[in-house]
């Protein structure tokens, strides 16, 4: 059963980092957690995000990234740090099953 709105915020730019050459960009990881996570979870209770690092105004999480002590897309699951750089679906399903929610029937 999931209980509440889980919000999954993707902090990205349109420009891959440096070290990212061969990575998917942030809005292509974006996109990819979206249909990952709805095919395990179903889209039901939860909302995504995706802030350009570049054109937000900024916040703890873009002044982390600026400064290089975050890499970006960096995944938060209602706030807290689920993956960066590279995320990994394994630790961001974890978050999310952390916050309540279950694998879908079916």
């Amino acid at each position: 059963m999931n209980e509440g709105n889980v919000t999954v915020t993707v902090y990205g730019a349109r420009e891959r980092c440096a070290s990212c050459v061969n990575a998917p960009g942030s809005i292509e990881t974006y996109e990819w957690l979206q249909a990952a996570i709805g095919r395990k979870f179903g889209n039901d209770n939860i909302s995504y995000r995706y802030i350009d690092i570049f054109e937000a105004e900024e916040d703890e999480f873009i002044e982390k990234i600026m400064e290089d002590e975050l890499f970006y897309p960096l995944v938060l699951v209602e706030g807290e740090v689920a993956g960066e750089g590279t995320p990994r679906l394994k630790s961001v399903y974890r978050h999310l099953e952390k916050r309540g929610l279950t694998k879908q029937e079916g």
